[in-house]
């Protein structure tokens, strides 16, 4: 019967989906193929609706083989992208913007630029606000490949600026590369989202021509506005242009603390901690120690030498003069269950020594303040630095020794 038909129809199709699946997660691309070829031909006689179309079916699935197939050629790809155009109408400007990161992957600027006038001239029914947005993103993009293209114009201006013609023709075309590029990225960035790449290459055109104040405007639109996602690239665009500019230290500092409120493990945190640390204001210095030890909570950040510098550094100096114990020990209360078999445990301290006697020396440094002189990693490093007759390691025994008694204050 008919509805029998139809079912034992669905049934195989798919069985022929899962072995398409199957075949993908085992990165078997051959066999993957012989299948997509066989669902295609299914289709043709498959009159259904589903919620998800054949052709955006086809259009995910071919494109993963094909990327990966060994024996899969850029002519067979860029043929294949040509019919999922034409076969989903409402995927047609995702599909392009796919098409140009494929040929941009593969060297391919023109072609992708090419693809992107193309796409970005292509109308077709209504226009709705995702299809507004989708355009501003094909624009965008061209507007990239300008970028780069005046990239270029300007590399070539700056190398071989000698000849007064040569450099009114390359700064003409620079000029029209940048009014193109301009144009476009500015459009892409008003609109809530992560936009990293245009603002970057936005803001540069910006400042080469001298405007500073624009520039300072988008990135802080970009930072602080409410509508756009938190972004913690928007906080560092922010704060590596105010300090190209020179700006205070105030402005700097400002950037860099709504940054280690998204990220602590960022970093720039070692550039925050080191600006707090020369300030003259109390508060500033205690939030230099707790940006320094938030940092080194962190695993990416266990053997990074700069930051127990600047932990050992702090410490150092308030165990010398006694004066805000209470800092140290409040940082500590939260940690102590934890960082020594994190940071300061015996295997730690042989493999610091063995990899960077720097690093060790100032991780033993602050275990011996935190942990007291009988703390494992303290007592190992120490004694390896002595056995060595190192001047140093002999001067940071004999410190941690002799203030020993802090320990016991910051322990409680």
């Amino acid at each position: 019967s008919s509805n029998e038909h139809k079912l034992n129809f669905k049934k195989s199709k798919e069985a022929c989906l899962s072995y398409i699946q199957d075949a993908l997660l085992q990165k078997q691309w051959k066999r993957a193929a012989e299948f997509l070829t066989c669902y295609v031909e299914s289709l043709e006689k498959d009159y259904s609706r589903e919620h998800i179309g054949p052709s955006e079916m086809i259009w995910r699935i071919g494109t993963e083989i094909l990327w990966r197939h060994s024996q899969s050629r850029m002519k067979e790809f860029n043929c294949f992208m040509e019919q999922m155009k034409t076969l989903g109408v409402k995927r047609y400007l995702k599909v392009c913007l796919e098409h140009v990161f494929h040929l941009l992957c593969n060297g391919q600027i023109d072609e992708a630029y090419q693809n992107l006038s193309l796409a970005e001239s292509w109308r077709f029914g209504e226009q709705t606000a995702i299809r507004d947005k989708e355009i501003k993103l094909i624009q965008a993009y061209r507007g990239l490949l300008d970028y780069c293209s005046w990239s270029k114009q300007k590399k070539i201006l700056l190398e071989h600026g000698e000849d007064g013609f040569a450099d009114l023709a390359v700064e003409q075309e620079m000029h029209s590369y940048f009014r193109k590029a301009a144009v476009n990225l500015k459009e892409i960035i008003k609109i809530p989202g992560i936009w990293d790449v245009f603002v970057k290459c936005y803001v540069d055109l910006l400042e080469f021509y001298g405007e500073h104040n624009e520039a300072r405007q988008v990135l802080n639109e970009y930072a602080y506005n409410s509508k756009f996602p938190a972004n913690p690239n928007a906080h560092v665009y922010l704060y590596q242009f105010l300090k190209r500019q020179g700006e205070s230290k105030k402005s700097l500092i400002s950037a860099l603390k709504i940054l280690h409120d998204i990220v602590p493990s960022h970093e720039l945190m070692i550039d925050f901690n080191t600006m707090l640390q020369k300030s003259k204001k109390r508060k500033k210095c205690q939030l230099g120690l707790e940006v320094i030890f938030a940092a080194l909570d962190y695993a990416g950040w266990k053997e990074n030498a700069k930051a127990w510098s600047c932990l050992a550094r702090q410490v150092k100096q308030i165990v010398i003069t006694e004066k805000h114990l209470d800092w140290i020990q409040q940082e500590w209360n939260s940690r102590k269950d934890w960082w020594p078999d994190f940071h300061f445990s015996h295997y730690l301290a042989k493999r610091n020594w063995q990899e960077n006697k720097s690093l060790s020396h100032e991780k033993a440094l602050v275990a011996g303040i935190l942990l007291g002189k009988d703390c494992k990693y303290f007592k190992y490093v120490s004694h390896q630095g002595c056995k060595a007759r190192l001047k140093r390691f002999r001067m940071l025994k004999k410190f941690v020794t002799r203030h020993n008694p802090v320990y016991l204050r910051i322990s409680g």
